[in-house]
């Protein structure tokens, strides 16, 4: 919301970043389960006063919204995701405090994995894995609700069924073209979920945890194709349209997924001198390199979906 104020139009949030906190639950068979979250909350308030006035009596202090994160956590007797745990703060800071009229609150999931011993599952061991769960949800007063859901950090290469042909040249162009090379890349990717309302989600419990590990099973088997085959990539870009397709096509309470690709270059390696050639590249040895590297990224949206 905007104010005016000495002529200007004015506007303001305030909240509290990456509040770190950990909850274990423990269940009567000796099973165990662990989150650690990286939370962080934004407050839409009318709280105009604190700017123009020096009056600091409708600021909700970010003091207190880092407390109430444990209060919730520690509120939560059985284990939830991170969207609905989102969702319950969300609700409590525009409902407990007539101030705010919306809340935006980010988690960031870090990767604690389940250990398997000699083929089971531990009780109560955790290895830390590699790509991280996000989500952000907005909430308004009136329970309407903004959920997106995405991953960062998941590490895809393949080693072959990869080219790139037929771009442009011109002077600057040294490039050559390929129909044989590695295709790697470090995904991003954000997806909006249909819901409008904090009433209308899914009263499954981890139904949106089951759907974070589905969909990033989705964007993996379509990245990599089929375990013997594979599948031919002709650029990221298509690459990237075809995981963005397959999402939207196999869970439809989606409505947008967005991906961004950096293209993490492996270059082939041939060193000669004078004399003889010390390497010939045989697609076999490479150079890993991040810096430079292709970016890449769009996104693609159902056309009935509200942006």
């Amino acid at each position: 919301m905007a104010n005016e104020n000495d002529g200007f139009k004015f506007e303001q949030r305030h909240g509290k970043a990456r509040v770190r906190v950990a909850r274990v639950w423990r269940n009567p068979d000796g099973r165990q389960s662990v989150v650690e979250w990286s939370v962080s909350i934004s407050l839409f308030s009318d709280c105009q006063n604190a700017y123009f006035r020096d009056d600091n009596s409708d600021i909700v202090a970010t003091d207190t919204m880092k407390n109430t994160v444990y209060v919730k956590a520690k509120e939560c007797k059985g284990q939830l995701s991170a969207e609905d745990f989102a969702i319950q703060l969300a609700k409590h800071f525009t409902s407990f405090y007539r101030q705010v009229y919306a809340a935006i609150v980010k988690i960031v999931e870090k990767p604690w994995e389940r250990v398997h011993v000699d083929g089971q599952p531990h009780n109560h061991g955790f290895k830390l894995g590699s790509e991280r769960h996000t989500t952000e949800v907005i909430v308004e007063k009136s329970g309407l609700l903004k959920l997106t859901s995405g991953v960062e950090g998941l590490a895809l290469l393949k080693t072959t069924k990869s080219g790139f042909e037929g771009f442009i040249r011109d002077k600057y162009t040294a490039l050559p073209e390929t129909q044989e090379r590695i295709l790697a890349t470090e995904v991003t990717a954000s997806w909006r979920y249909s819901y409008e309302s904090v009433s209308s989600i899914p009263q499954k419990p981890l139904y949106f945890t089951e759907r974070y590990l589905d969909v990033k099973k989705v964007l993996v088997d379509t990245f990599l194709g089929p375990p013997k085959e594979g599948v031919y990539s002709p650029s990221v870009q298509s690459t990237l349209y075809q995981m963005a397709k397959a999402a939207l096509n196999r869970f439809p309470d989606i409505s947008s997924v967005q991906l961004k690709m950096p293209n993490l270059h492996f270059l082939p390696v041939n060193l000669s001198s004078k004399d003889s050639s010390i390497v010939k590249f045989e697609d076999d040895v490479y150079l890993p390199t991040d810096e430079p590297h292709g970016s890449i990224e769009a996104s693609l949206t159902r056309f009935w979906a509200k942006l």
